[in-house]
């Protein structure tokens, strides 16, 4: 038995059928396995380049060092070489979940600021200013 995507790999899919960025960015968690796909996401194919975001540098850099090893086993999966460079990306921290802030009536100028980073940030400073 042939993998689905080895099969698909090899057939040449008109404008309809799936294209090589869908192929690639589906192969990457087979050809890397389930632990470094769950720290990683295929974002596209540009050229021949397949795009990685990655956790942190140091993912980057270990991810760096197996690039080869990546790039023949993502050409097993797929049939055929339609990735030639990986590219590895830090990804953007992302913001958790906050609590909504419940804004009671304060004679307090810093609580009509918004954003409460800024607003602990100016009382911080505030508090620095006047000891």
């Amino acid at each position: 038995m042939e993998r689905a995507g080895r099969v698909l790999g090899k057939l040449k899919l008109t404008k309809q059928g799936v294209s090589d960025e869908e192929l690639a960015q589906s192969a990457w968690p087979v050809a890397v396995g389930k632990k470094i796909a769950l720290r990683t996401h295929a974002l596209g194919l540009v050229r021949n380049r397949l795009v990685i975001e990655v956790e942190d540098a140091v993912w980057q850099r270990q991810l760096w060092t197996l690039r080869e090893q990546i790039l023949q086993r993502m050409e097993q999966v797929l049939g055929r070489k339609i990735v030639e460079e990986i590219e590895f990306r830090v990804a953007v921290p992302r913001m958790k979940p906050a609590r909504a802030e419940v804004l009671t009536a304060s004679t307090d100028e810093a609580d009509m600021i918004r954003d409460p980073i800024f607003r602990t940030a100016y009382k911080a400073a505030r508090k620095r200013a006047n000891a």
